[in-house]
């Protein structure tokens, strides 16, 4: 869940996902690819290309990032940024490529300690972090790299420049393009002679929190020897859509337009991944949306036109069928719905951890937080819910959260040691 819309789309205060916004890039000069070594192998977290995005002053910084609203109190430093392309898997265990932003604080410093940070929902690949011509998509990382960590915010699969179809909502492979992200930020540290400490403080938000806990979650396994969990800290995140976001989707405590919009995107991406939830759209979804929802949702649409295309409301939208795989989940779809909230449920986490929220969430529900926080607690972890205030972004308080949460997550960050 997540914002790439300004303006309210149809009535929907917050309409906000999925269309570029206009301020400046954070880009500027050296926006040429340089290929990685000549020795490249299928090695997971392997670099294929990077490209220097511009160098920004902490000045600079500072500037840019009050454009969108972004705290910029933390700011010490200027910052490189620079679009990774590296190998990975994808959900079938199939190597592939993807892409994702890495910023460098411009401070000297030779060791590095390191945030992932994972982003929220985008249908468009050019929204992406290493791609967005906006603040609002870089804006985190370059948070988090003005304050003098090395922030790593992997573009996930299927967007920036990754090929094929993003697999939205899918925690699996949210985790190993952010694992292989993160291997691939190491190695080009290496090349610039600067190290990653290999202590890796981890935050994300809405579709990005679950990522954040995954990627959490396999780091404290042991996932890669040269890394280490330190702490997490996810924002407004929809843990457990089974249990809080479906029927909040469908009883009408999210606004209408949204519902539409994230119904759609998860059943044709769930769909893809899983099967076994229809073998025509027209099963689920009604005419005339049924011959154009699966396009709205293959990297290609941008968000506005998307948002233009559907209907207002889930009656309009959904067969009656539709609403009966909704409300009473099985087969693939129910067992995508257990995985999915696995995040919450079926670890148990060893370091600091914060779980960050906003009251009278818009999009992600606040119950996700709460039934999130009480599964950690029944696992006997101390999994304290801070409340991020009243900030609101676009008149959405969702998209408000991740400005206000990452402002309290990096002042949070910089005090662990």
């Amino acid at each position: 869940m997540t914002r790439r819309l300004k303006i309210a789309a149809a009535g929907a205060a917050g309409a906000a996902i999925i269309a570029a916004g206009a301020a400046p890039a954070l880009a500027g000069e050296g926006m040429r690819d340089r290929p990685a070594a000549a020795h490249e192998h299928a090695a997971r977290g392997q670099l294929v290309s990077v490209r220097h995005l511009g160098a920004k002053s902490a000045g600079e910084v500072r500037a840019w990032l009050a454009t969108e609203g972004f705290d910029a109190s933390s700011v010490r430093y200027g910052v490189d940024s620079y679009r990774l392309v590296y190998r990975t898997v994808d959900a079938r265990g199939r190597a592939t490529v993807a892409s994702g932003l890495f910023v460098l604080p411009r401070n000297g410093a030779r060791q590095l300690r390191t945030v992932s940070y994972t982003h929220g929902t985008t249908s468009y690949k050019a929204d992406a972090p290493s791609m967005a011509q906006d603040v609002w998509g870089p804006g985190p990382a370059v948070t988090y790299g003005s304050a003098g960590f090395a922030a790593v915010a992997p573009d996930y699969l299927g967007l920036g420049e990754g090929p094929g179809v993003h697999p939205w909502k899918d925690v699996p492979t949210e985790t190993s393009a952010s694992l292989d992200m993160l291997r691939a930020a190491r190695q080009f540290a290496l090349r610039e002679h600067r190290a990653l400490d290999g202590q890796v403080l981890v935050t994300g938000f809405s579709q990005g929190a679950s990522s954040a806990l995954g990627l959490a979650r396999a780091l404290q396994e042991g996932a890669d020897p040269h890394f280490r969990l330190r702490a997490v800290a996810p924002i407004s995140g929809g843990y457990d859509f089974r249990g809080a976001e479906l029927p909040a989707l469908l009883d009408g405590g999210i606004d209408p337009k949204m519902s539409v919009a994230y119904v759609s995107y998860l059943l044709t991406s769930w769909n893809r991944i899983h099967g076994g939830i229809y073998e025509e759209p027209s099963e689920l979804f009604r005419e005339p949306y049924a011959s154009h929802v699966e396009k709205y949702f293959d990297g290609t649409t941008p968000g506005e036109v998307m948002l233009k295309g559907l209907p207002g409301t889930l009656n309009e939208l959904l067969t009656p069928r539709g609403f009966a795989v909704l409300r009473h989940p099985s087969g693939t779809f129910a067992e995508a719905l257990r995985v999915d909230g696995e995040v919450c449920t079926a670890w148990t986490p060893r370091v600091p951890l914060r779980l960050y929220k906003i009251t009278n969430d818009d999009q992600a529900v606040t119950a996700n937080t709460d039934h999130c926080a009480a599964a950690f607690r029944a696992r006997g972890v101390d999994a304290p819910v801070i409340d991020v205030g009243d900030q609101t972004y676009g008149g959405s308080r969702h998209l408000g959260s991740n400005l206000a949460g990452t402002a309290m997550v990096v002042r949070w960050f910089a005090g662990l040691r």
